[in-house]
């Protein structure tokens, strides 16, 4: 199956630039839709705070201000859409309710782009990288700077491989990329996890639908994540596709685990689906 709608969620803001690069540069070989969508604040979901903190024309003029700042945004996003060069992209701004408008959105796309901020937690975008990936379980790329040479789509996979349902979901999920991978490179850490799972058979499985992959074992226990930024980067991948969140999600998300790991240090575009 091929990607045939990528989502770039945008504020307005300068990083709006990279997001919309990246967004092109996956959807580009897949002749896919770039569906390009602008994220303001949502003054409904504000109204309750600004009612109890705000009163009369101090309130007025702080709503007037939340509204003109959505408008300018708006623009700017559709600014830098029409600038990105991408002869696909297609804009919308989201109206009240944001956060149902953007689940809506991303329903009907293939892959949701985002930039490393929001991953992060930081930035207007956090909360909408959280909903979308663990509410709404939609397949998302965390688009980091690149390299000289880095790419997104044809360059050298990563994957990370436990032999849960997360994993199973983000390598299934991410096939048209590994099809398109100069080279696909499995990882497995057998000591970190209390599942059994072999990665021959992850090897056979890919190579049924044609995908060449090479296997690395490494040794970790615990927290797998800084053995397998390791040795993604010694593989050199431009992308590292991985389950999010797969143990105790919340407590995972607040306390830290190989999703954490991955979202907080350095190294390469992350494909993340739980």
């Amino acid at each position: 199956m091929e990607w045939k709608r990528i989502l770039a969620p945008l504020t307005g803001g300068e990083a709006d630039a990279e997001v919309l690069a990246a967004s092109a540069a996956i959807a580009a070989p897949f002749e896919a839709e770039l569906a390009a969508v602008h994220v303001p604040a949502d003054l409904a979901e504000l109204m309750p705070w600004l009612g109890d903190s705000l009163m009369g024309g101090v309130q007025s003029a702080a709503i007037e201000g939340i509204r003109d700042a959505a408008v300018q945004g708006a623009a700017a996003a559709r600014r830098r859409c029409e600038a990105c060069g991408y002869h696909q992209a297609r804009f919308t701004a989201l109206s009240s309710p944001i956060g149902e408008a953007l689940a809506t959105e991303s329903r009907l796309s293939d892959l949701v782009v985002f930039d490393e901020a929001a991953s992060r937690g930081r930035g207007p975008l956090a909360e909408a990288f959280r909903h979308i990936l663990l509410g709404e379980q939609r397949p998302v790329i965390v688009a980091k700077r690149p390299g000289p040479g880095a790419r997104l789509v044809g360059g050298i996979a990563a994957l990370a491989w436990d032999g849960g349902k997360e994993a199973s979901r983000a390598m299934r999920t991410a096939l048209p990329l590994l099809a398109r991978a100069a080279k696909v490179v499995a990882i497995g850490a057998a000591n970190a996890s209390d599942r059994r799972f072999d990665l021959e058979a992850l090897a056979r499985f890919l190579g049924l639908r044609g995908i060449a992959c090479e296997i690395e074992r490494i040794a970790a226990t615990g927290d797998a994540g800084p053995a397998l930024l390791a040795a993604t980067k010694a593989a050199g991948a431009d992308v590292l596709v991985a389950g999010a969140f797969g143990h105790a999600r919340l407590r995972e998300y607040i306390l830290g685990g190989t999703t954490r790991t991955f979202l907080s240090h350095e190294g390469p575009s992350l494909f993340l689906s739980h």
